[in-house]
Protein backbone atom coordinates (compact mmCIF):
# COMPACT_ATOMS: atom_id res chain seq x y z
CA UNK A 1 0.00 0.00 0.00
CA UNK A 2 2.96 2.62 1.08
CA UNK A 3 4.47 1.75 -2.69
CA UNK A 4 1.00 2.15 -4.30
CA UNK A 5 0.52 5.69 -2.13
CA UNK A 6 3.84 6.54 -3.10
CA UNK A 7 3.66 5.89 -7.21
CA UNK A 8 0.12 7.56 -7.15
CA UNK A 9 1.66 11.01 -6.00
CA UNK A 10 4.92 10.68 -8.24
CA UNK A 11 2.86 9.91 -10.89
CA UNK A 12 0.51 12.99 -10.55
CA UNK A 13 3.57 15.25 -9.81
CA UNK A 14 5.47 13.66 -13.20
CA UNK A 15 1.87 14.44 -14.69
CA UNK A 16 1.61 18.09 -13.31
CA UNK A 17 5.33 18.55 -14.86
CA UNK A 18 3.87 17.45 -18.44
CA UNK A 19 1.22 20.06 -18.33
CA UNK A 20 3.24 23.02 -17.09
CA UNK A 21 5.80 22.48 -19.98
CA UNK A 22 2.86 22.41 -22.05
CA UNK A 23 0.65 24.75 -20.67
CA UNK A 24 3.43 26.64 -18.68
CA UNK A 25 0.24 29.32 -16.81
CA UNK A 26 0.16 30.10 -13.16
CA UNK A 27 -2.42 27.50 -12.17
CA UNK A 28 -0.64 24.97 -13.51
CA UNK A 29 2.78 26.03 -12.10
CA UNK A 30 0.76 26.23 -8.77
CA UNK A 31 -0.61 22.54 -9.03
CA UNK A 32 3.09 21.02 -9.74
CA UNK A 33 4.34 23.16 -6.88
CA UNK A 34 1.43 21.32 -4.44
CA UNK A 35 1.75 18.13 -6.01
CA UNK A 36 5.45 17.89 -5.44
CA UNK A 37 4.90 18.78 -1.90
CA UNK A 38 2.77 16.33 -1.37
CA UNK A 39 5.30 13.60 -3.34
CA UNK A 40 7.98 15.00 -0.52
CA UNK A 41 5.74 14.55 2.36
CA UNK A 42 4.83 11.20 0.89
CA UNK A 43 8.40 10.11 1.02
CA UNK A 44 9.13 11.68 4.17
CA UNK A 45 6.41 9.81 6.15
CA UNK A 46 7.53 6.39 4.58
CA UNK A 47 10.58 6.36 5.26
CA UNK A 48 10.12 7.98 9.27
CA UNK A 49 9.69 5.02 11.96
CA UNK A 50 7.78 6.97 14.62
CA UNK A 51 4.13 6.35 13.28
CA UNK A 52 3.20 2.87 11.83
CA UNK A 53 -0.14 4.10 10.29
CA UNK A 54 1.98 7.02 8.35
CA UNK A 55 4.22 4.75 7.16
CA UNK A 56 1.73 2.19 5.58
CA UNK A 57 -0.45 4.89 4.46
CA UNK A 58 1.86 8.00 3.64
CA UNK A 59 -0.02 11.64 3.89
CA UNK A 60 -3.42 10.04 3.60
CA UNK A 61 -3.12 9.08 7.65
CA UNK A 62 -2.25 12.20 7.94
CA UNK A 63 -6.63 12.62 7.66
CA UNK A 64 -7.29 10.20 10.74
CA UNK A 65 -5.56 13.10 12.74
CA UNK A 66 -7.41 15.77 11.61
CA UNK A 67 -11.11 14.25 12.03
CA UNK A 68 -9.81 13.07 15.49
CA UNK A 69 -8.80 16.97 16.45
CA UNK A 70 -12.27 18.14 14.94
CA UNK A 71 -14.01 15.13 16.54
CA UNK A 72 -15.63 16.69 19.53
CA UNK A 73 -16.98 19.44 17.13
CA UNK A 74 -17.92 17.20 14.23
CA UNK A 75 -20.15 15.03 16.89
CA UNK A 76 -21.82 18.22 18.35
CA UNK A 77 -22.97 19.89 14.92
CA UNK A 78 -23.74 17.03 13.08
CA UNK A 79 -24.34 14.00 15.01
CA UNK A 80 -25.98 14.47 19.06
CA UNK A 81 -29.27 15.27 19.39
CA UNK A 82 -30.77 17.84 21.80
CA UNK A 83 -30.42 15.43 24.89
CA UNK A 84 -27.73 13.18 24.42
CA UNK A 85 -24.80 15.61 24.34
CA UNK A 86 -21.81 15.30 26.93
CA UNK A 87 -21.00 16.81 29.51
CA UNK A 88 -23.84 19.49 28.59
CA UNK A 89 -26.45 18.92 26.16
CA UNK A 90 -27.50 21.15 23.02
CA UNK A 91 -30.81 21.84 24.83
CA UNK A 92 -29.02 23.20 28.16
CA UNK A 93 -26.17 24.72 26.12
CA UNK A 94 -29.29 26.96 24.01
CA UNK A 95 -31.07 28.25 27.18
CA UNK A 96 -28.33 30.12 28.06
CA UNK A 97 -27.34 31.18 24.62
CA UNK A 98 -30.81 32.31 24.28
CA UNK A 99 -31.11 34.04 27.93
CA UNK A 100 -27.88 35.55 27.38
CA UNK A 101 -28.97 37.02 24.60
CA UNK A 102 -32.08 37.99 25.32
CA UNK A 103 -33.40 35.70 22.76
CA UNK A 104 -36.50 33.61 22.40
CA UNK A 105 -36.09 30.98 24.84
CA UNK A 106 -39.42 29.15 23.90
CA UNK A 107 -39.71 25.74 22.41
CA UNK A 108 -42.26 24.47 20.16
CA UNK A 109 -43.99 20.92 19.64
CA UNK A 110 -44.03 19.85 22.89
CA UNK A 111 -41.15 18.33 25.22
CA UNK A 112 -38.11 15.71 23.86
CA UNK A 113 -37.85 14.43 27.37
CA UNK A 114 -39.26 11.07 27.84
CA UNK A 115 -41.29 11.41 30.57
CA UNK A 116 -41.92 7.75 31.36
CA UNK A 117 -38.29 7.18 31.02
CA UNK A 118 -36.80 5.95 34.53
CA UNK A 119 -35.13 9.17 36.15
CA UNK A 120 -37.72 11.74 34.47
CA UNK A 121 -37.76 14.43 37.43
CA UNK A 122 -40.34 17.49 37.56
CA UNK A 123 -42.24 19.70 40.28
CA UNK A 124 -46.22 19.52 40.29
CA UNK A 125 -47.86 22.70 39.58
CA UNK A 126 -50.51 24.42 41.69
CA UNK A 127 -54.16 25.07 40.82
CA UNK A 128 -53.53 28.11 42.36
CA UNK A 129 -50.42 29.93 41.22
CA UNK A 130 -48.78 33.12 42.50
CA UNK A 131 -47.38 36.03 40.65
CA UNK A 132 -44.35 35.60 40.07
CA UNK A 133 -43.46 39.13 40.08
CA UNK A 134 -43.85 39.04 43.78
CA UNK A 135 -42.02 35.79 44.80
CA UNK A 136 -39.23 36.49 47.45
CA UNK A 137 -35.84 34.62 48.08
CA UNK A 138 -33.96 35.92 45.71
CA UNK A 139 -31.43 37.02 47.78
CA UNK A 140 -30.25 35.11 51.12
CA UNK A 141 -27.51 36.47 53.84
CA UNK A 142 -24.33 34.91 54.46
CA UNK A 143 -22.82 34.66 58.18
CA UNK A 144 -23.40 32.68 61.36
CA UNK A 145 -23.15 34.11 65.07
CA UNK A 146 -19.27 33.94 64.53
CA UNK A 147 -19.13 36.60 61.76
CA UNK A 148 -19.13 40.30 62.12
CA UNK A 149 -19.62 41.02 58.06
CA UNK A 150 -22.36 39.43 57.00
CA UNK A 151 -23.18 39.40 53.05
CA UNK A 152 -26.16 39.53 51.26
CA UNK A 153 -25.68 37.60 48.31
CA UNK A 154 -27.93 36.33 45.58
CA UNK A 155 -28.86 32.38 45.49
CA UNK A 156 -26.96 32.09 41.61
CA UNK A 157 -23.32 32.98 41.66
CA UNK A 158 -20.16 32.55 39.82
CA UNK A 159 -18.17 29.10 41.20
CA UNK A 160 -15.08 29.16 40.89
CA UNK A 161 -12.83 29.85 38.02
CA UNK A 162 -9.29 31.14 38.51
CA UNK A 163 -7.47 33.90 36.04
CA UNK A 164 -5.53 31.49 34.73
CA UNK A 165 -7.84 28.79 33.89
CA UNK A 166 -9.93 31.55 31.75
CA UNK A 167 -8.21 34.56 30.31
CA UNK A 168 -8.28 37.89 31.61
CA UNK A 169 -11.19 39.06 29.23
CA UNK A 170 -13.20 36.36 30.42
CA UNK A 171 -12.64 37.16 33.91
CA UNK A 172 -13.20 41.11 33.24
CA UNK A 173 -16.62 40.05 31.73
CA UNK A 174 -17.76 37.92 34.56
CA UNK A 175 -16.52 40.19 37.24
CA UNK A 176 -18.51 43.20 35.27
CA UNK A 177 -21.75 41.48 34.86
CA UNK A 178 -21.62 40.15 38.40
CA UNK A 179 -21.25 44.13 39.59
CA UNK A 180 -24.17 44.81 36.49
CA UNK A 181 -26.33 41.97 38.07
CA UNK A 182 -26.00 42.23 42.14
CA UNK A 183 -24.38 38.96 42.46
CA UNK A 184 -20.79 37.23 43.71
CA UNK A 185 -17.79 36.05 41.49
CA UNK A 186 -15.49 33.37 43.06
CA UNK A 187 -11.70 33.71 42.21
CA UNK A 188 -11.05 30.16 41.93
CA UNK A 189 -7.26 29.25 43.68
CA UNK A 190 -5.19 31.10 41.45
CA UNK A 191 -5.62 34.22 43.70
CA UNK A 192 -7.02 37.79 42.95
CA UNK A 193 -5.91 39.75 39.32
CA UNK A 194 -6.65 42.86 38.55
CA UNK A 195 -9.20 41.17 36.45
CA UNK A 196 -11.31 40.30 39.42
CA UNK A 197 -11.31 43.72 40.85
CA UNK A 198 -13.76 45.52 38.39
CA UNK A 199 -16.20 46.24 41.06
CA UNK A 200 -18.56 42.81 41.26
CA UNK A 201 -18.68 41.41 45.06
CA UNK A 202 -15.54 38.46 45.16
CA UNK A 203 -15.41 35.38 46.73
CA UNK A 204 -12.11 35.07 47.66
CA UNK A 205 -10.74 31.00 47.15
CA UNK A 206 -7.83 30.30 49.48
CA UNK A 207 -7.02 26.65 48.07
CA UNK A 208 -3.78 24.49 48.92
CA UNK A 209 -1.22 26.40 46.93
CA UNK A 210 -2.01 29.68 48.78
CA UNK A 211 -1.85 32.01 45.96
CA UNK A 212 -2.26 35.25 46.97
CA UNK A 213 -2.66 33.97 50.60
CA UNK A 214 0.74 32.86 51.00
CA UNK A 215 4.27 32.65 49.71
CA UNK A 216 7.09 30.13 48.66
CA UNK A 217 9.30 28.85 51.51
CA UNK A 218 12.28 26.34 50.63
CA UNK A 219 9.67 25.43 47.43
CA UNK A 220 6.82 24.76 49.64
CA UNK A 221 3.69 26.77 49.61
CA UNK A 222 2.74 28.62 52.79
CA UNK A 223 -0.09 30.51 54.13
CA UNK A 224 0.98 33.82 55.28
CA UNK A 225 -1.04 36.26 57.40
CA UNK A 226 -0.18 39.24 55.87
CA UNK A 227 -0.20 38.53 52.24
CA UNK A 228 -3.64 36.87 53.05
CA UNK A 229 -4.63 40.28 54.85
CA UNK A 230 -4.04 42.49 52.29
CA UNK A 231 -6.07 40.67 49.85
CA UNK A 232 -9.18 39.43 51.93
CA UNK A 233 -9.56 43.10 53.71
CA UNK A 234 -10.49 44.80 50.08
CA UNK A 235 -13.49 45.88 49.87
CA UNK A 236 -14.63 43.68 46.72
CA UNK A 237 -14.49 40.93 48.58
CA UNK A 238 -17.18 39.76 50.73
CA UNK A 239 -16.82 36.54 51.48
CA UNK A 240 -13.33 34.07 51.66
CA UNK A 241 -13.53 30.33 51.11
CA UNK A 242 -11.27 28.03 51.80
CA UNK A 243 -10.90 25.01 49.08
CA UNK A 244 -10.37 21.52 50.74
CA UNK A 245 -11.37 19.74 46.76
CA UNK A 246 -12.84 20.31 43.78
CA UNK A 247 -15.54 17.91 41.73
CA UNK A 248 -13.32 17.54 38.94
CA UNK A 249 -10.10 16.06 40.96
CA UNK A 250 -10.56 15.67 44.66
CA UNK A 251 -7.82 14.87 46.40
CA UNK A 252 -5.72 16.05 43.83
CA UNK A 253 -5.11 19.63 43.86
CA UNK A 254 -5.39 22.34 41.05
CA UNK A 255 -3.33 22.14 37.85
CA UNK A 256 -2.08 25.17 36.07
CA UNK A 257 -1.49 23.53 32.37
CA UNK A 258 2.48 24.84 31.72
CA UNK A 259 1.10 26.39 28.60
CA UNK A 260 -1.00 28.74 29.94
CA UNK A 261 1.61 29.89 33.05
CA UNK A 262 2.32 33.29 31.41
CA UNK A 263 4.34 35.58 33.12
CA UNK A 264 1.47 37.63 34.18
CA UNK A 265 0.01 34.86 35.74
CA UNK A 266 3.04 33.30 37.50
CA UNK A 267 3.61 37.11 39.02
CA UNK A 268 0.07 36.76 40.53
CA UNK A 269 1.03 33.30 41.81
CA UNK A 270 4.48 33.95 43.04
CA UNK A 271 5.31 30.69 40.75
CA UNK A 272 8.24 30.01 37.96
CA UNK A 273 6.56 31.10 34.25
CA UNK A 274 5.81 28.39 31.67
CA UNK A 275 5.98 25.68 33.84
CA UNK A 276 2.69 23.02 35.37
CA UNK A 277 1.74 24.79 38.41
CA UNK A 278 0.32 21.62 40.76
CA UNK A 279 -1.40 23.03 43.83
CA UNK A 280 -0.81 20.26 47.02
CA UNK A 281 -3.76 18.12 47.58
CA UNK A 282 -3.90 18.68 50.96
CA UNK A 283 -3.69 21.96 52.93
CA UNK A 284 -0.02 22.74 55.29
CA UNK A 285 -1.65 25.46 57.47
CA UNK A 286 -3.49 22.33 59.75
CA UNK A 287 -3.36 19.27 59.86
CA UNK A 288 -6.56 18.05 61.61
CA UNK A 289 -9.93 18.94 62.87
CA UNK A 290 -9.53 21.26 66.16
CA UNK A 291 -6.34 23.35 63.69
CA UNK A 292 -9.18 23.40 61.08
CA UNK A 293 -11.41 25.10 63.46
CA UNK A 294 -8.55 27.59 65.02
CA UNK A 295 -7.56 28.46 60.99
CA UNK A 296 -11.07 28.92 60.05
CA UNK A 297 -11.51 31.71 63.47
CA UNK A 298 -8.06 33.06 62.41
CA UNK A 299 -8.99 33.58 58.54
CA UNK A 300 -11.89 35.27 59.75
CA UNK A 301 -10.62 37.37 62.10
CA UNK A 302 -7.42 38.31 59.32
CA UNK A 303 -10.38 39.83 57.15
CA UNK A 304 -12.34 41.53 59.54
CA UNK A 305 -15.08 39.17 60.71
CA UNK A 306 -15.87 38.62 56.88
CA UNK A 307 -18.00 34.94 56.44
CA UNK A 308 -15.55 32.09 56.00
CA UNK A 309 -16.41 29.08 54.24
CA UNK A 310 -15.00 25.47 53.67
CA UNK A 311 -15.42 23.95 49.80
CA UNK A 312 -15.26 20.48 48.83
CA UNK A 313 -16.49 17.40 47.31
CA UNK A 314 -17.56 14.61 49.60
CA UNK A 315 -15.12 11.81 49.96
CA UNK A 316 -15.26 9.73 53.13
CA UNK A 317 -18.38 9.64 54.40
CA UNK A 318 -17.33 9.29 58.70
CA UNK A 319 -14.18 11.98 57.42
CA UNK A 320 -17.06 14.43 57.09
CA UNK A 321 -19.22 12.92 59.95
CA UNK A 322 -16.49 13.86 62.56
CA UNK A 323 -15.81 17.20 61.04
CA UNK A 324 -19.29 18.13 61.94
CA UNK A 325 -18.96 17.10 65.40
CA UNK A 326 -16.14 19.02 65.73
CA UNK A 327 -17.89 22.02 64.76
CA UNK A 328 -20.15 21.16 67.55
CA UNK A 329 -18.20 20.66 69.83
CA UNK A 330 -16.31 23.56 69.49
CA UNK A 331 -19.00 26.03 69.16
CA UNK A 332 -17.00 27.35 66.32
CA UNK A 333 -17.70 26.81 62.22
CA UNK A 334 -17.59 27.67 59.09
CA UNK A 335 -20.28 30.83 57.72
CA UNK A 336 -20.83 28.31 54.78
CA UNK A 337 -20.11 25.24 52.66
CA UNK A 338 -19.61 24.81 49.59
CA UNK A 339 -20.32 20.93 48.16
CA UNK A 340 -19.05 20.19 44.82
CA UNK A 341 -19.94 17.68 42.74
CA UNK A 342 -17.84 15.20 41.66
CA UNK A 343 -19.49 15.95 38.02
CA UNK A 344 -17.83 19.58 38.36
CA UNK A 345 -14.89 20.94 36.34
CA UNK A 346 -13.71 23.64 33.84
CA UNK A 347 -10.22 23.27 33.66
CA UNK A 348 -7.67 20.37 33.37
CA UNK A 349 -7.89 16.95 35.68
CA UNK A 350 -6.76 13.68 34.75
CA UNK A 351 -9.13 11.27 33.32
CA UNK A 352 -9.51 8.76 36.82
CA UNK A 353 -10.32 11.93 38.88
CA UNK A 354 -12.63 13.19 36.57
CA UNK A 355 -14.61 9.72 36.09
CA UNK A 356 -14.37 7.82 38.99
CA UNK A 357 -13.46 9.90 42.32
CA UNK A 358 -15.72 12.19 44.36
CA UNK A 359 -19.65 11.72 45.17
CA UNK A 360 -22.25 13.23 43.08
CA UNK A 361 -23.52 16.44 44.03
CA UNK A 362 -27.28 14.96 44.54
CA UNK A 363 -26.01 12.66 47.04
CA UNK A 364 -23.03 14.66 48.76
CA UNK A 365 -25.83 17.64 49.21
CA UNK A 366 -28.28 15.07 51.07
CA UNK A 367 -25.38 13.53 53.20
CA UNK A 368 -24.25 17.46 54.08
CA UNK A 369 -27.83 19.09 54.92
CA UNK A 370 -28.72 15.86 56.98
CA UNK A 371 -25.56 15.99 59.04
CA UNK A 372 -26.23 20.11 59.70
CA UNK A 373 -29.29 19.22 60.57
CA UNK A 374 -28.34 16.25 63.28
CA UNK A 375 -25.65 18.40 64.67
CA UNK A 376 -27.82 21.39 65.07
CA UNK A 377 -26.06 23.92 62.44
CA UNK A 378 -28.24 24.36 60.08
CA UNK A 379 -29.28 27.93 61.23
CA UNK A 380 -25.60 28.59 61.48
CA UNK A 381 -23.92 27.53 58.17
CA UNK A 382 -25.27 27.99 54.81
CA UNK A 383 -24.62 25.18 51.76
CA UNK A 384 -23.86 26.65 48.38
CA UNK A 385 -24.84 23.78 45.99
CA UNK A 386 -21.91 23.10 42.73
CA UNK A 387 -22.56 20.39 40.24
CA UNK A 388 -23.50 21.60 36.64
CA UNK A 389 -26.51 23.41 37.42
CA UNK A 390 -28.03 25.29 34.19
CA UNK A 391 -31.51 26.22 34.37
CA UNK A 392 -34.43 27.43 36.97
CA UNK A 393 -35.16 23.41 37.02
CA UNK A 394 -31.36 22.30 38.47
CA UNK A 395 -31.63 25.44 40.90
CA UNK A 396 -35.01 24.17 42.34
CA UNK A 397 -34.11 20.60 42.52
CA UNK A 398 -30.81 21.53 44.43
CA UNK A 399 -32.62 23.73 46.51
CA UNK A 400 -35.13 21.72 47.41
CA UNK A 401 -32.23 19.09 48.87
CA UNK A 402 -31.22 21.81 51.23
CA UNK A 403 -29.18 24.33 49.03
CA UNK A 404 -29.23 27.66 50.24
CA UNK A 405 -27.71 29.11 47.16
CA UNK A 406 -26.12 27.45 43.92
CA UNK A 407 -22.69 28.09 42.33
CA UNK A 408 -22.26 27.72 38.93
CA UNK A 409 -19.25 27.82 36.19
CA UNK A 410 -19.79 25.98 33.17
CA UNK A 411 -23.02 27.69 32.48
CA UNK A 412 -21.26 31.11 32.99
CA UNK A 413 -18.63 29.80 31.25
CA UNK A 414 -21.20 29.58 28.03
CA UNK A 415 -23.00 33.28 28.36
CA UNK A 416 -19.33 34.37 27.32
CA UNK A 417 -19.45 32.10 24.33
CA UNK A 418 -18.02 28.97 25.43
CA UNK A 419 -18.99 26.46 22.57
CA UNK A 420 -17.74 23.30 24.64
CA UNK A 421 -14.50 22.62 22.29
CA UNK A 422 -13.25 21.29 25.33
CA UNK A 423 -9.66 22.55 24.84
CA UNK A 424 -9.36 24.30 28.33
CA UNK A 425 -6.69 22.70 29.45
CA UNK A 426 -5.02 22.92 25.44
CA UNK A 427 -4.74 26.48 25.86
CA UNK A 428 -6.49 26.60 22.23
CA UNK A 429 -9.90 28.11 23.12
CA UNK A 430 -11.44 29.42 20.24
CA UNK A 431 -13.73 31.91 21.68
CA UNK A 432 -10.95 33.02 24.45
CA UNK A 433 -12.82 32.27 27.13
CA UNK A 434 -10.27 29.10 28.73
CA UNK A 435 -7.05 30.25 26.84
CA UNK A 436 -4.02 32.61 27.79
CA UNK A 437 -3.00 33.05 23.85
CA UNK A 438 -3.47 36.63 23.28
CA UNK A 439 -5.39 36.82 19.56
CA UNK A 440 -7.60 34.21 20.89
CA UNK A 441 -8.21 36.00 23.86
CA UNK A 442 -8.93 39.69 22.01
CA UNK A 443 -11.92 37.69 20.13
CA UNK A 444 -13.48 38.41 23.56
CA UNK A 445 -14.98 41.48 23.79
CA UNK A 446 -15.81 42.30 27.30
CA UNK A 447 -17.89 45.53 26.73
CA UNK A 448 -20.45 43.00 24.76
CA UNK A 449 -19.85 39.75 27.05
CA UNK A 450 -20.43 41.24 30.92
CA UNK A 451 -23.91 42.37 29.12
CA UNK A 452 -24.30 38.88 28.64
CA UNK A 453 -23.64 37.55 31.44
CA UNK A 454 -25.79 39.61 33.28
CA UNK A 455 -28.53 38.97 31.44
CA UNK A 456 -28.00 35.06 31.70
CA UNK A 457 -28.07 35.67 35.76
CA UNK A 458 -31.35 37.84 35.69
CA UNK A 459 -33.38 35.54 33.40
CA UNK A 460 -32.54 32.86 35.50
CA UNK A 461 -33.62 34.25 38.75
CA UNK A 462 -36.93 35.35 36.78
CA UNK A 463 -37.42 31.68 35.50
CA UNK A 464 -36.86 30.28 38.72
CA UNK A 465 -39.68 32.43 40.30
CA UNK A 466 -41.72 31.98 37.53
CA UNK A 467 -41.31 28.02 38.19
CA UNK A 468 -41.63 28.77 41.57
CA UNK A 469 -44.66 30.80 41.29
CA UNK A 470 -46.49 27.82 39.64
CA UNK A 471 -46.46 25.54 42.33
CA UNK A 472 -48.20 27.96 44.15
CA UNK A 473 -45.07 28.99 46.56
CA UNK A 474 -44.84 32.04 48.03
CA UNK A 475 -40.93 32.19 48.32
CA UNK A 476 -37.67 30.66 46.48
CA UNK A 477 -36.68 29.59 50.23
CA UNK A 478 -39.76 27.90 51.06
CA UNK A 479 -38.89 24.97 48.55
CA UNK A 480 -39.05 21.51 49.65
CA UNK A 481 -38.12 18.20 48.95
CA UNK A 482 -41.65 16.71 48.72
CA UNK A 483 -42.12 19.24 46.02
CA UNK A 484 -40.21 17.24 43.54
CA UNK A 485 -40.50 14.31 42.23
CA UNK A 486 -39.00 11.18 39.94
CA UNK A 487 -39.90 8.66 38.04
CA UNK A 488 -38.50 5.30 39.88
CA UNK A 489 -39.62 3.02 37.33
CA UNK A 490 -42.47 2.36 34.93
CA UNK A 491 -45.38 2.95 37.57
CA UNK A 492 -43.90 4.59 40.42
CA UNK A 493 -43.26 8.55 40.76
CA UNK A 494 -41.96 9.48 43.95
CA UNK A 495 -40.79 12.73 45.88
CA UNK A 496 -37.09 13.67 46.31
CA UNK A 497 -38.07 13.59 50.03
CA UNK A 498 -38.85 9.94 50.12
CA UNK A 499 -36.30 9.19 47.99
CA UNK A 500 -33.36 11.03 50.64
CA UNK A 501 -35.15 12.31 53.77
CA UNK A 502 -37.02 9.01 54.75
CA UNK A 503 -34.85 6.18 54.64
Amino acid sequence: MRNTILSVFIGITILCGVLVYFIPQTGTIILVSISGLLTLLAIYDSLQTTHSLLRAFPVIARLRWFFEDERDKIQQYFIEDNLNGTPINREKRSIVYQRSKLSKETVPFGTQHNVYAKGYEFVKHSLFPKDHHHIAGERIVFGSDKCTQKYEGSIINISAMSFGSLSKNAIMALNQGAKMGGFAHNTGEGGISPYHLQGGDVIFQVGTGYFGAGKSVDGKRVFDDEVFKSNATRTEVKMIEIKFSQGAKPGHGGILPAVKNTEEIAKIRSVEPGTQVDSPPGHSAFSNYQEMIVFIQKVRDLSGGKPVGIKFCVGNNEEIETMMQAFADANNYPDFISVDGGEGGTGAAPMEFTNYIGTPLVEGLVFVNKLLIKHQLKDQIKIIASGKAIDAFDIIKYLSLGADAVGMARSFMLSLGCIQARECNLDTCPVGVATQDDDLVKALVVEKKNVRVKNYHHKTIEAVKEVVAAMGVASIADIKANQVFRRRKDEEVVSLEDIFYKN
